[in-house]
């Protein structure tokens, strides 16, 4: 099962011991979830007004900061003036936690966008590619990652003393040699063809193409939902979690309002590349998955 890990860190910008860091690094890379049930995202009297779905667009399930544009919002110029600096102050702490935690990582981190979902996780129609309640790993359709890592820091902030609970699977290597059969072959010249009519950003690898095969069929397969190994996990509010969502096989069961950073990540940067999912895939497969 997914190793669950506690920590007891209560500052954003911890001093960490080095065997510390390492301990931390090797769970992590390899799979498991690191949770902080004593790292609550402070919100400033100001700005609790935001914890509403009225902030929302309803076209979108997250309200979005990237960059220093806030996209999915509503609301006057000076109110998504300042629901922008509060997400992009969790971006600012989600990564000072992450390169206090993990020094190696901190020349390397590429921040992407950040996410504020003040959105319910069920009541919303949706395909089945895109019900995150549905156990899977983080794969993206358009935007290649090349073996890139998809870290992710969350916090949930619910003022109603809600939980978030997650479902969480089988190791990646399992899910991988289960389920990995049932992705078709690449096609010769796919993905040559995907970039030409900007179906995606870059070229998209053989590992992209496997993820995304993986993803796919997790969550198409309602009887591996069903008997998969899985557990629940539940992250009270004021906690904060991190893991490599391109690794841990996971579903969100319920829950509303929550913080999340994404960062990638190249495989230099890890403390132990032979846990990633590119490496696993290339071991399974025979074959390198991504050209130089």
């Amino acid at each position: 099962m997914t190793p669950i890990v506690t920590l007891d860190i209560e500052r954003w910008r911890p001093e960490v011991r080095a065997q510390d860091t390492e301990r931390c690094a090797r769970a992590l890379e390899a799979g498991a979830v690191l949770v902080l049930p004593r790292l609550p995202f402070a919100i400033a009297p100001d700005e609790t007004r935001f914890l509403d779905v009225r902030w929302s667009d309803g076209k979108a399930k997250n309200i979005s900061l990237d960059g220093a544009s806030i996209r999915g919002a509503v609301g006057s110029a000076d109110d998504l003036a300042a629901l922008a600096r509060m997400v992009g102050r969790f971006a600012a702490d989600a990564s000072a936690l992450v390169t206090a935690l993990f020094p190696r990582y901190a020349p390397w981190l590429k921040r992407a966008r950040t996410s504020y979902r003040p959105h319910g996780v069920t009541g919303r129609a949706m395909s089945w590619r895109k019900d995150d309640t549905r156990l899977h790993v983080d794969a993206f359709p358009s935007r290649p990652t090349r073996g890139e890592r998809i870290l992710r820091v969350f916090s949930n902030v619910s003022p109603q003393g809600e939980d978030r609970v997650w479902r969480v699977g089988e190791p990646f290597e399992a899910m991988a040699r289960r389920l990995l059969p049932r992705v078709r072959p690449m096609l010769p010249g796919e993905a040559a063809c995907l970039s030409a009519l900007h179906v995606t950003r870059g070229r998209r690898s053989e590992y992209d193409h496997m993820m995304l095969g993986l993803h796919d069929c997790a969550k198409s397969d309602l009887g591996y939902q069903r008997a998969s190994p899985q557990r629940e996990v539940r992250f009270a509010p004021g906690t904060t979690w991190i893991c490599y969502s391109d690794q841990v096989m996971h579903a969100a069961a319920s829950g509303q309002y929550m913080l999340e950073q994404t960062t990638h990540l190249p495989l230099d940067a890890l403390y132990d590349p032979g846990s990633s999912p590119l490496t696993i895939l290339e071991r399974i497969s025979g074959r390198p998955l991504v050209d130089a």
